[in-house]
């Protein structure tokens, strides 16, 4: 159920004229559909196939993933069940909403976290991919630096809500 102008304490940030994870996205959508449609008409053409393509191409969806759960947060478009929020007074409202904000930071500061460590333990290995042979690092650095993203919108989103 969409809130009432008077829920101002849960509205989603608003909307600016360029919004940096939408340009990234529709750069991502844009590759991905180059790198699938190259692969097909390849395969279909030679009987070849372009197995790197699928490496990158699940490496670009997990960038697509974060990016949209920063945009979903942004906009307050995330997953939430609202049954029981919906009916608490419009002071413990906020305060349920500052703390569904509080439980994301503390969910994605530890996926940074233990991203970083996997991050770190790719580079130190010198683990390489198996498609293109490249750095695995390469890949597992998007997880830290993407949940830092998040983080930046859940926060930018609680310092928002706390001052209405």
């Amino acid at each position: 159920m969409n809130a009432g102008p008077e829920d101002s304490a849960t509205q989603p940030l608003e909307r600016r004229p360029f919004h940096v994870e939408e340009a990234l996205a529709a750069l991502i959508m844009a590759v991905l559909c180059l790198i699938t449609l190259a692969n097909v008409l390849t395969r279909y053409f030679t009987n070849v196939s372009f197995a790197f393509t699928e490496e990158f191409s699940v490496y670009l969806v997990v960038v697509m993933t974060f990016v949209g759960a920063a945009t979903a947060f942004t906009r307050g478009h995330h997953l939430a069940i609202t049954f029981l929020a919906e009916r608490l007074p419009q002071k413990a409202k906020a305060w349920q909403h500052r703390f569904a904000l509080a439980c994301g930071l503390t969910m994605f500061a530890v996926l940074g976290w233990y991203g970083g460590l996997m991050w770190w333990d790719d580079y130190q290995t010198g683990l390489t991919s198996p498609g293109l042979g490249v750095p695995q690092w390469w890949y597992t650095c998007s997880v830290p630096l993407l949940s830092g993203l998040v983080i930046f919108r859940l926060l930018q989103l609680l310092l928002l809500t706390r001052s209405r």
